[in-house]
């Protein structure tokens, strides 16, 4: 007797191996796959500027980066903490104009050159709501605690979800990159109430869907539907009742591994993770 519905790891369209490196972009949850991908000996680049949860900022991030458009002073924005930069993470703030700049052009010369190795790339997508900027009109990825009257939030349509996926795919593709996986992040955006946080992962979902059928070198792998259907209980969420637990993040990455490593990939992901743990132990005296 079987009481919950298990998803089995499908057959991915490619395999890796260990050696390939791995770029990940997207919401928060793309660092908990990043970790377990690093204590597993991949050569790893994560959200190097942030989290970004919507897709039109993570398109932005990578155009910028492929495009080698350096961020100028007429980029920022002054705000609370002297000069921020909004489509990124609340760090690229700060009251020097040109350190802030000097950080930002550095990340984005790293992501260029990553890419650049034609890493396998994860994007997570996390919401479907953005917040556009009143003054431009361009999405912002963080808010930096700036006034909400400075921006206006909508639900993207899913038409919009599909372009920036075929864009990311084509521009990544252009560069000569390898692989694309999207994913939608299993964290519950629960400030949207239960509707609303539906709403706006069904919006990904089928804006994802529509784009896959037409991008023939990018896949898809549910982490969302893992964590929905699979796990499907209170107790695989941390303590906020928003994030997956530990153990939950575990049990995704396995389906992750299983579905995308080759066996050669698996046995070496396994070695790496062994030496990792070991080096994390402390004697007690």
């Amino acid at each position: 007797m079987r009481f919950r519905t298990e998803i089995e790891a499908q057959k991915a369209p490619f395999r890796i191996e260990h050696n390939t490196p791995v770029l990940l972009l997207g919401s928060c949850f793309t660092d908990e796959i990043g970790a377990r991908l690093e204590d597993d000996g991949f050569e790893v680049l994560r959200n190097p500027f942030g989290p970004l949860y919507n897709p039109l900022s993570i398109l932005n991030c990578l155009q910028r980066a492929a495009d080698k458009i350096a961020y100028t002073e007429a980029d920022l924005v002054e705000g609370p903490r002297g000069y921020h930069c909004l489509d990124y993470a609340s760090r690229y703030s700060g009251s020097d104009a040109a350190h802030v700049l000097a950080d930002i052009n550095a990340t984005q010369a790293r992501l260029y050159n990553f890419v650049e190795r034609k890493p396998l790339v994860v994007i997570t997508l996390g919401s479907a709501y953005v917040y556009f900027r009143r003054d431009n009109g361009l999405p912002a990825g963080n808010c930096h605690k700036f006034p909400p009257s400075t921006f206006e939030r909508r639900l993207l349509e899913t038409e919009e979800v599909c372009a920036a996926a075929l864009a990311i795919t084509a521009g990544l593709a252009e560069k000569g990159a390898g692989r694309v996986i999207f994913t939608v992040s299993p964290i519950r955006h629960l400030a949207d109430g239960l509707h609303g946080n539906q709403l706006g992962k069904a919006t990904l979902l089928l804006g994802l869907d529509k784009a896959l059928r037409e991008a023939g070198d990018a896949t898809y792998f549910p982490s969302y539907e893992i964590m929905l259907d699979d796990l499907r209980d209170y107790r695989f969420y941390a303590s906020d009742m928003k994030h997956p637990s530990e153990t939950a993040a575990d049990y995704i990455y396995e389906q992750f591994s299983e579905t995308f490593f080759t066996k050669d990939c698996a046995n070496a992901a396994l070695e790496a993770r062994r030496r990792h743990k070991a080096s994390q132990h402390r004697q007690i005296l």
